[in-house]
């Protein structure tokens, strides 16, 4: 065979080889500058079509707190020293407290985060354009510039706020704060891994507890980390009241088990004192000997009893699936091992369509191999079910829901919140790894964009 011929069907093998793997690197390719909003496919959930283009409408911008007299000022300086964060000059940041149905009004100032910087509300359904992530909701407020936040204290609970800027580093750096509604004298107990150790409200050991003999505890738990952690009482028998900001109805005592809090989500633990909140890693608050970490879990599907629901989740008119895989792929022109939404790379994920009113069922499944905590902005819902066993006990509503590998929940809540919400993976770092989705209501649209002049980045 002569060598120009050889030549041409090594070229052609080639092209056959390289050819769709050159196709692929270029259509993972993202724009510098977009409308989040516009990425990915809609997703109807077997309803109805709606308009899912998001020009014109409501927008946004438009969907703030309201006007008037504040009850509660908050201003927030932030500040970076190296990989450190800090609010006004700590971390966490100063505790925001305030009663149910009050005005609150924070002004987030900028000192010295280079790469911009928000704050969003973790578990409390504020207003869209509240809500604190750069690039949907908001531009990144610059170094030297300020933004203000007004919302209402709405529902009483634990809750916490954190940057959604870069937020893999700046949350991980200590960029975050405790915010507790209707709790005026409850411990917080805000969990957080510095450099390796792990610390209760920036302490690490054993911090002590004020508490008289005798007396209610209501210790109020946030993990802020990027994994699950177990969290159990030392010494008397406690009751898990809350989670996620929303009370469970008759709780029993627990006793040599422990209860699992995902990242970013919150639990209430009642106890009579003395009697110590442990939460691993040697950190602990509260008083008395301590005990070794229970082998077992609390299981909260079938903890406390059960209550009607304010809505019919049997009667859903949109049902979603939300599949959490991974393969190899193209993310933005990088190959590598990435994850997956119905089996798709970021940036063709669904964008799950939705009219207000709307009673949505949603399966949230993971066989990707590693655990996920799943975040839901803007809204609370009730588990129905897990890997097909009902939900027996009290209504258990989450916006932070711990997904094991090989784990599948469902999930229903009513859509009572216009705008355009994020629904991602609460390990922040699975967050620029692809691990993204959004709830959008019919006719919003947002004027803000991811990158552009502001280099929004909305992890």
């Amino acid at each position: 065979m002569r060598t120009g011929v050889r030549a041409a069907i090594a070229s052609v093998a080639a092209l056959a080889v390289l050819g769709p793997i050159g196709w692929f690197w270029y259509d993972s390719l993202v724009p510098g500058t977009y409308d989040m909003a516009a990425m990915g496919y809609a997703d109807f959930g077997g309803g109805p079509a709606v308009d899912h283009r998001h020009t014109g409408g409501l927008s946004v911008a438009d969907l703030r707190g309201p006007s008037g007299p504040a009850d509660v000022r908050v201003t927030l300086t932030a500040r970076r020293d190296g990989s450190r964060y800090t609010l006004n000059g700590s971390s966490p940041g100063p505790e925001i407290r305030a009663e149910q149905g009050q005005l609150i009004e924070v002004t987030l100032v900028n000192e010295s985060v280079p790469d911009g910087v928000t704050l969003h509300w973790h578990g409390l359904d504020v207003p869209n354009g509240e809500d604190g992530v750069a690039g949907l909701t908001q531009d990144a407020v610059a170094t030297g510039g300020t933004h203000v936040y007004r919302f209402v204290a709405s529902d009483a609970g634990t809750y916490w706020y954190h940057s959604h800027q870069v937020s893999h580093e700046q949350v991980r750096g200590g960029l975050f704060g405790a915010l507790v509604i209707s709790g005026a004298g409850d411990p917080v107990v805000a969990v957080h891994t510095y450099d390796g150790r792990r610390t209760i409200n920036g302490k690490p050991g054993i911090t002590p507890l004020d508490a008289a003999p005798g007396s209610t505890v209501r210790a109020r738990v946030i993990n802020t980390d990027a994994g699950p952690i177990r969290v159990w009482v030392s010494g008397p028998a406690y009751r898990v009241v809350a989670v996620d900001g929303r009370d469970l109805h008759d709780p029993a005592p627990v006793t040599g088990k422990a209860v699992l809090v995902t990242a970013g989500g919150r639990v209430d633990l009642e106890f009579p004192a003395p009697g110590r909140v442990e939460v691993g890693g040697n950190a602990a608050i509260g008083s008395g000997e301590t005990s070794a970490e229970p082998r077992e879990l609390l299981d909260l599907l079938a903890y406390g009893k059960s209550t009607p629901l304010t809505f019919d989740p049997a009667r859903a008119t949109r049902v979603f699936d939300y599949r959490i895989g991974r393969r190899i792929g193209f993310l933005d022109g990088v190959p590598g091992l990435w994850w997956t939404v119905n089996g798709k790379l970021f940036p063709d994920v669904p964008m799950f369509m939705v009219r207000t009113g709307d009673v949505v069922r949603m399966t949230v499944s993971n066989s990707s191999g590693e655990v996920h905590p799943m975040h839901l902005h803007g809204h609370h819902a009730v588990v129905l079910s897990r890997n097909g066993q009902p939900s027996t006990g009290s209504p258990w509503w989450i916006d932070s829901l711990d997904v094991a590998d090989g784990d599948s929940y469902e999930i229903a809540f009513v859509a009572d919140n216009p705008g355009i919400w994020a629904d991602h993976c609460h390990n922040l770092e699975h967050v620029p790894e692809g691990l993204v989705a959004h709830l959008a209501y019919e006719g919003v649209s947002t004027p803000y964009r991811v990158g552009g002049d502001a280099a929004n980045v909305p992890e």
